[in-house]
């Protein structure tokens, strides 16, 4: 996540930097130097923020799985844990899935993927919109 990725979801949370810092757990300077550049933005963080705007997006809870989405065969799903757990609208939060038939070593990695797939696209959760 970048530093205007960062600013951009706080403002579609309407959030303060102060009242991002309180959600987030994290220090009010923390949230500065993170729009700053000062520092990289943790993959816990992002993750969190990324949890938030998916709370709040129309259609979060709504529609297709991210397996129907994608046209999955059996065979992919099978090792799936989004799938496994039926949470194929928040597959992105899932950590060590499968993806494309990939396992993801890291966040950044997963992420990458993530970012261009139709489940983010669209919903505010890609820095996008």
């Amino acid at each position: 996540m970048t530093p205007v990725e960062f600013t951009s979801a706080r403002k579609q949370l309407k959030k303060t930097q102060r009242e991002m810092a309180g959600m987030l757990g994290i220090s009010l300077k923390a949230v500065h130097s993170y729009e700053q550049g000062w520092r990289v933005i943790p993959g816990h963080v992002e993750r969190q923020v990324l949890f938030l705007l998916g709370c709040v997006t129309k259609g979060s809870r709504k529609g297709p799985q991210c397996w129907t989405l994608n046209k999955c065969p059996p065979s992919r799903k099978r090792n799936c844990p989004a799938w496994e757990l039926r949470c194929g609208r928040l597959c992105w939060m899932v950590n060590g899935r499968y993806c494309q038939g990939t396992l993801m070593n890291s966040w950044k990695e997963k992420m990458a993927i993530c970012r261009n797939c139709v489940v983010m696209k669209g919903r505010g959760l890609d820095g996008d919109s």
